[in-house]
Order: C-alpha cells, then structure tokens, then sequence
C-alpha cells in the first residue's frame, strides 16, 4: 500500500510498484513514471462519510472531532487540456486568466498552516480517504485512514512513504516533486511554473500546469479552486501515459496550529 502512495505523490520508479500496492497498477511497468506529485485527487467526498461529533485516532495518539463531509458530489470533471502531457506547450494569458492566476497566488500565499481531510482516487477509481496536515515552508503530512498503513510526511527538505506496519520506509527530496510549489513560502506561478491552461466555470477556477523530466516524462497538475472563495477543492496528477490521480480536501482549517512532531522524519528507520 505505500508504494502506491509513492507511485503518486513521490520520485516513483518500478522498484516502487510491487504487488500489494496501494491501488491496483493500471500502466505498463515498463513506463511507470518517476515523479512525485501532490497528493493524487479524487471526488468530493459523499455525504455521511463521516458524521458530526465522530472521532478518529490520528497518528502520535492523537484524537480529534471531525465535522460532517460536504454535500454529495460526482468527480469533477473540470475544463482541461484535451492532449496528454507534454504534447501542448505554454498558454499565452489573456488578462482574465492573468487575474484567476493572481487569485490562486493571493491563495496559496495567504497560507501558512492547513489542516483538513482528502480523498483520492486512483486510475482503477479506487477510494482512499485520510487527514492532512500542513505548514509552508516545505512540511505537510498525510495519514491514512485503516486498513492502509501508509503515511506521507515531509520535513521541508526530504518527503517519506512510510509503511506503519512494516516500520520501513522510502525516501526522496522534496525538490524533486511538485509538491515544493505547494509548499513554497511564496508563489507565483507565472513566474515558477509553466501553465498549459486556466478555465473558469460557475463552480471553479482551474489552473494546469506542466513539468517536464528528462527521463521520466512530463507530469500534468491541474488545480482546482472554488469559483467564489478561490479555496483549494482538488487537485489531479495526470501522468506521461495519461493516468489520472485525484485528490479532494475538505474541512479545511487555516488557524488550527498542526504538532511540529508530525513533521518529523526518522531518517534511522529501515529502507526498502
């Protein structure tokens, strides 16, 4: 089940994609991509998936309340380039679309801690669920829910897919995955990105953005903003063969302080 998360989230390689994987390999392993994006994107969560006043046991012992999830919700099926990755270059921006941009970056850089709950879903449409946790510069984690025993956390310099039950884990540099935009203090991403695309409908602001690696490919980032408080909804990883990852967050808190311990990253732990 970890190396699904890394598969998705991190630097991934084959070595990564073994049997028993977090969700089930739809690509040739002969050309599994090798870079990390954020957290992959799923639907909305549906409603009573988690109810008022429930409560779940995060990670370091930790207990919390969780509110009740949004509303039902189909997967989003947002405006976005129609040709897989890499094959169309760099948009130029008319001024609207040069204002959604600078709306997403008042966002991101308004940010400086966000807790809240995600939902992914893979390219075999299989569903995982967890909390999250981040704090920019550079550390966010990602926890789980059971039976999966993975965690994601990152410590603003290295990102580990840590297996809990196993007590192994892989290890990457965070400047080597999408994620260091995210988690960058500041962003602009006219200047550090390349965008292939920026749609804008009733319900959402959307803003794609391309990577390229010299050996692995190009990644696709398509992220997506409500329309009127420009908060982050979903994201979704499209890799070079053009599999989608998506990931909802939901319940999202910006004054709630997250433990400087959840960052933390034990560097002796057994690799695989």
């Amino acid at each position: 089940m970890r190396q699904r998360v890394a598969r998705v989230l991190l630097v991934a390689s084959a070595a990564l994609l073994a049997p028993g994987s977090l969700i089930a390999q739809t690509a040739p392993t002969s050309v599994l991509p090798s870079v990390v994006p954020l957290p992959p994107l799923p639907p909305l969560p549906k409603e009573g998936a988690r109810t008022q006043g429930e409560t779940t046991t995060a990670s370091l012992g930790a207990t919390k309340q969780i509110a009740p999830a949004p509303p039902a919700a189909e997967p989003v099926q947002a405006m976005r380039p129609s040709t897989r990755p890499g094959s169309a270059g760099p948009v130029n921006l008319d001024n609207n679309q040069r204002a959604i941009v600078q709306r997403v970056n008042t966002y991101f850089n308004s940010i400086s801690t966000l807790v809240g709950n995600f939902v992914q879903v893979g390219p075999d449409r299989q569903r995982l669920e967890g909390d999250f946790y981040l704090q920019k510069p550079g550390k966010v984690r990602f926890d789980y829910d059971p039976p999966s025993p993975v965690e994601l956390i990152s410590d603003g310099s290295s990102i580990v897919v840590r297996d809990r039950k196993l007590a192994t884990q892989d290890l990457y540099p965070l400047s080597q995955t999408p994620l260091r935009f995210l988690l960058a203090d500041k962003l602009d991403l006219i200047k550090d990105t390349t965008i292939v695309g920026v749609y804008q409908d009733d319900l959402f602001l959307t803003v794609a953005i391309e990577e390229k690696h010299a050996l692995v490919g190009t990644h696709r980032l398509m992220l997506m903003f409500g329309a009127k408080d420009s908060e982050l909804k979903q994201w979704t990883i499209t890799d070079p063969q053009g599999y989608d990852t998506t990931v909802a967050v939901f319940n999202l808190d910006q004054k709630q302080k997250p433990d400087p311990a959840l960052f933390k990253i034990d560097y002796h732990v057994p690799r695989n």
